[in-house]
């Protein structure tokens, strides 16, 4: 069994009664929220912003981890910071002032994180790895359901550690019970699972499957 983290992402919990859901991964055995933030700008969504981040702190004292899929980073990051966030990672693809964002997380007392779409040389990444805590690895490009596991991002995951990077690496798309083992045989410190964990009548007992390292 691996002591990789399981951060359940609250897309895919049921809103209507979320303060229940959070409740039931936590108790499973959940370390952490991630929290998909879109813009219908950068990927084709909307889902939401700061006020429900606010709700959820007052909530829980889990870490909240805000995934930022939006095109101007800059603008906002304050606010989900001051509304409760831990960490907040942002796209290295966004057409904005990145390394200003980062150092504007940093300083509203987050922990900033760097994002790679699928097809992004992790090359790109390299000039931030000092200022940030954690890099997450798209798995599939964000803001489309339904996709598939990439497979060949994996190989990011040991080029960060060989760049020196120490901190946090965190795998979000399609992670389940047959693509877990293949991402903790890389390296990840966190996965991010949507419905193999909400999707569950049993949280716990997905949340343990999650962590199983052999398929």
């Amino acid at each position: 069994m691996s002591d990789v983290k399981i951060a359940p992402s609250i897309l895919s919990a049921d809103f209507a009664n979320l303060q229940t859901e959070v409740r039931d991964v936590l108790d499973g055995g959940a370390d952490l929220l991630h929290l998909d933030v879109m813009d219908g700008h950068f990927v084709p969504n909307i889902t939401f912003g700061p006020p429900l981040v606010k709700s959820l702190r007052k909530a829980t004292d889990a870490v909240l981890d805000c995934h930022l899929m939006i095109s101007e980073p800059s603008k906002y990051v304050e606010d989900f910071a001051k509304a409760g966030a831990d960490w907040i990672s942002i796209h290295v693809e966004a057409p904005d002032d990145v390394a200003g964002a980062l150092k504007t997380i940093r300083a509203a007392g987050a922990v900033p994180g760097i994002v790679l779409n699928p097809d992004t040389p992790v090359e790109r990444a390299e000039p931030f790895l000092e200022d940030v805590g954690l890099v997450l690895v798209m798995s599939v490009f964000p803001g489309f359901g339904g996709q598939s596991f990439i497979p060949d991002v994996l190989d990011k995951v040991p080029a960060l550690r060989a760049m020196g990077f120490r901190g946090e690496i965190s795998i979000d798309g399609g992670i389940a019970e047959k693509t877990a083992p293949a991402a903790i045989e890389a390296g990840v410190t966190i996965m991010v699972a949507g419905t193999a964990v909400f999707g569950q009548e049993d949280r716990a007992a997905a949340i343990r499957a999650l962590r199983t390292d052999a398929a």
